[in-house]
């Protein structure tokens, strides 16, 4: 098991609230970390189909064999166990009691503000982060090595290609969180429309385009996006709400969790393909974004991550709040800095004035130093910096 970040931060909750709960994609490690991190209590996947068919005919039954508490995996799977939870915490309100887990956003959120608002600590865990991997692996696969392959960790625990891999994820995980949801009878038709979304990582949203190309009408890609949305395969980063007084660009950015799910969406199988591929940049922003989006989620804080672009082409590719300065980000997957990073950086900065703090520049190379007022860093220094920055609350 790699340790997993979000641990401390499940420990804390669990010391202050009856129930914890644990978001995220499918077979991004949430069922190996609580068992391990909670391994005194009994455990139960409502995957199985006896357990759920016990628990929906005799839910007393079922839950008495709980009392002193469990873990539900896949809890979302049995819809009544957040109206039963609430009587069982409301009477016995020991912490850290019971523990949730499910991948799909929608069937657990709902049914914990409708039952257990108040009662729940919630958390989300994404695949790996760079600081969750050895920094031998990601030296050894470098940076293409890494994001070909992605970071959920059945590709870093085992001998697996991402191509074998991805196909079995998509057929099994993400198109049967779908079909779950919404009737979708043509497959076919939804894997060009996730094809579609790939291909739009890192880019602004646009509803109607992304509809148009994949041959569906705007009303099923609003809603197969929000499906995707609540299996956290893809998240919308929004833009910056102040207006500082220009005219605003305010569709979201769309991005996917996985940049490894990315590459085999597009076709990408190897990394010289990667290398020169036009998307290649794209792809390297959301493998960073993507850092910054799992280091506050494991540390309990919400995602609070913004982009800028003004109508001017004046913009900042990340902006997040820093005791009430903003902080811009620029992202650059070119392994030399030249002058134009530079510049860039120091523009993603401009359209705050004196509420900006030095902009940071991400870059792929293994240059790190500060340059015109832009603090250069690569890629895997936010193995180590990104944790320091958005740190786990302390009790």
């Amino acid at each position: 098991m790699f340790p997993r970040a979000l641990a401390q931060t499940l420990q804390l909750l669990s010391r202050g609230f009856p129930i914890v709960a644990v978001t995220g994609p499918r077979q991004s490690g949430k069922t190996t970390l609580v068992r391990e991190l909670f391994s005194d209590k009994p455990y139960v996947s409502l995957e199985d189909p006896q357990e759920r068919a016990f628990a929906s005919e005799d839910p007393r039954g079922f839950l008495a064999r709980f009392g002193e508490g469990a873990v539900f995996d896949e809890a979302q799977r049995w819809p009544d166990l957040f109206s039963h939870l609430q009587g069982m915490v409301d009477a016995d309100r020991v912490p850290g009691r019971f523990v949730l887990t499910g991948s799909q956003q929608f069937g657990l959120l709902s049914g914990v503000t409708q039952s257990l608002a108040g009662r729940v600590g919630m958390t989300r865990l994404l695949p790996l982060s760079l600081a969750e991997l050895p920094a031998s692996r990601v030296k050894a696969l470098g940076l293409d090595g890494l994001m070909l392959r992605g970071m959920y960790p059945a590709l870093h625990a085992q001998d697996l290609r991402p191509a074998d891999w991805f196909a079995s994820y998509v057929a099994t995980y993400v198109e049967r969180d779908v079909r779950q949801v919404l009737n979708v009878q043509d497959l076919s038709t939804f894997q060009r429309f996730l094809r579609q979304c790939a291909a739009r990582t890192g880019q602004l949203l646009n509803v109607s385009a992304l509809a148009g190309e994949a041959g569906v009408s705007n009303h099923t890609a609003r809603a197969w996006l929000s499906v995707l949305e609540a299996s956290d395969v893809v998240f919308l980063l929004p833009p910056y709400h102040r207006n500082f007084g220009k005219r605003l660009v305010k569709s979201p950015k769309l991005y996917f969790v996985d940049t490894g799910l990315v590459c085999w969406l597009l076709g990408i199988r190897n990394i010289e393909t990667l290398h020169l591929y036009p998307l290649r940049g794209a792809v390297f922003e959301t493998l960073v974004v993507g850092e910054f989006m799992k280091s506050r989620l494991n540390a309990g804080q919400p995602p609070d991550l913004y982009f800028w672009r003004d109508n001017n082409g004046l913009e900042a590719d990340l902006v997040f709040d820093v005791d009430g300065r903003l902080q811009p980000v620029e992202i650059k997957s070119g392994s030399t800095v030249t002058s134009d990073y530079i510049r860039a950086g120091q523009k993603a900065a401009r359209f705050a004035g004196e509420e900006a703090l030095p902009p940071w520049l991400v870059h792929g190379g293994e240059d790190a130093y500060e340059r015109s007022g832009v603090r250069v860093m690569d890629w895997q220094s936010l193995r180590d910096m990104l944790p320091q920055v958005f740190s786990s609350p302390r009790p």
